[in-house]
């Protein structure tokens, strides 16, 4: 049986939605633990033979938590077979929802001293009824700039499931 690692950082709980589609998707010869990053003190590498890291953007940046791991855990997680994943709005858009063309990743890359060598984007989901009152007119304000929906009274989800399956394929087999 193997014991696989899912790191998250997440603002609304999309972020973990989506690791728990990728442990479904892992199958019953795997054991995930699912551990927070932004309360998470210690973490044994060793007791795990995959790792995996969810982070989701909020106002433009990944929870600074995030790079605080990195950096502690920065040998651990260069041995390891450990991949990142990073969820926005703005990778409901084509052309802004891959590695190579999402500047959240591009940015993290260049912050990050671990460099995984798989990785995604996901596009998250906007759940307006949830939020604040400050971090609703926020969100809508961005969503008017970059033409997203601005109903407050609705949820969307613009993940592609289809899409957390075929990374998850590519994580079992890394």
């Amino acid at each position: 049986m193997e014991k696989v690692l899912l790191l998250h950082s997440s603002s609304d709980g999309q972020t973990v939605k989506i690791l728990q589609h990728i442990e479904k998707a892992l199958g019953e010869d795997c054991v995930c633990e699912f551990v927070d990053l932004n309360t998470a003190t210690s973490v044994n590498f060793a007791d795990y033979s995959r790792v995996l890291i969810g982070a989701s953007i909020r106002y433009g940046h990944l929870n600074k938590k995030l790079y605080q791991f990195i950096e502690k855990n920065l040998l651990a997680l260069k041995q390891a077979k450990a991949g990142f994943f990073c969820v926005n709005l703005t990778a409901r858009k084509e052309g802004k929802n891959t590695p190579e063309t999402s500047v959240y990743m591009k940015t993290f890359l260049k912050r990050s001293p671990w460099q995984p060598e798989l990785q995604a984007v996901f596009a998250g989901a906007l759940r307006y009824p949830r939020y604040g009152w400050f971090d609703r007119m926020m969100i809508q304000l961005i969503m008017r700039i970059t033409g997203g929906e601005t109903d407050t009274s609705k949820e969307v989800e613009y993940t592609d499931w289809q899409k957390v399956e075929a990374f998850a394929d590519r994580f079992k087999t890394f």
